[in-house]
């Protein structure tokens, strides 16, 4: 059976789109068979991701490892019983046509909250939720008080997730490898940074999550999005020696993959 990974973040603006940009082209790069799904209907920016690279790999007459976009089938209204939801059956058959012919799923969610979004969350082998380093995206997991040292309680988020984690138990399915991404850290010790560290390390050990660094703020990420590139391909199209911050990014990213370990992979790059 295909490993499925879920990004998921309810709030937009955290980088979801870029890591799984990244995590998906790092797979087919090391040679696996790598499915995505974008469920952000409207916005689409991991779906515009690999429509860039698609038509920039064509027009530059290159053929680069990529994960293969599919969209979610159309299911006839009549066909369902009553009660059922339309969009829990459009993903469920998306999944089961993927399966058998994938090592890995990645699922790409909208930075709100749709059905289709927390069905996806149940399906999650593992979960990627790439967090900026701010007491506004931790929110996002958890409330704090006015210091920003004490959890008050969980966030409507975190319920998801652990009603998620619910039906997979119910299911007998295998518990969701849950990991926090913490995208955007300062360079320097700073106090924000420090309460930052101490709260997510807490909330990791309270409601059972990982914690694995993310990428930085860097220029590079929003160069690439018009070709559908990402740092592995650099040397690819021509880029003879990468800048210090290219490296630094790859680096970034070879991290970030030896954090997931994911079964069967094997960091080459």
């Amino acid at each position: 059976m295909a490993h499925i990974i879920v990004v998921g973040n309810e709030k937009g603006g955290a980088g979801k789109s870029t890591v799984s940009m990244h995590v998906a082209t790092a797979l087919a790069r090391m040679g696996h068979k790598i499915s995505v799904l974008d469920l952000d209907l409207r916005q689409r920016t991991f779906g515009r991701y690999i429509d860039n690279r698609k038509s920039f790999l064509a027009s530059a007459e290159l053929d680069l490892p990529s994960p293969s976009m599919h969209e979610l089938p159309e299911v006839e209204a009549d066909a369902l019983k009553p009660g059922e939801n339309i969009y829990d059956h459009r993903l469920s058959a998306a999944i089961a046509e993927l399966e058998p012919v994938s090592d890995f799923i990645l699922i790409d969610c909208p930075g709100s909250h749709t059905r289709l979004s927390q069905v996806a969350h149940s399906l999650a082998d593992t979960l990627i939720t790439p967090l900026n380093d701010s007491f506004i995206d931790f929110d996002l997991l958890a409330h704090t008080d006015a210091t920003g040292d004490k959890i008050t309680g969980p966030s409507v988020y975190s319920e998801m997730v652990w009603n998620a984690r619910q039906l997979r138990a119910q299911a007998g399915l295998a518990p969701i490898d849950w990991i926090v991404v913490r995208n955007r850290m300062g360079a320097q010790r700073m106090v924000n940074k420090d309460k930052m560290e101490r709260a997510i390390l807490n909330l990791s050990k309270r409601i059972g999550f990982r914690i694995a660094p993310g990428f930085n703020e860097r220029v590079i990420f929003r160069e690439l999005f018009p070709r559908g590139l990402t740092l592995l391909d650099l040397k690819d199209i021509g880029v003879k020696q990468l800048n210090i911050s290219n490296v630094a990014a790859r680096q970034e990213l070879r991290d970030l993959m030896k954090a997931l370990k994911l079964p069967g992979v094997e960091i080459n790059f």
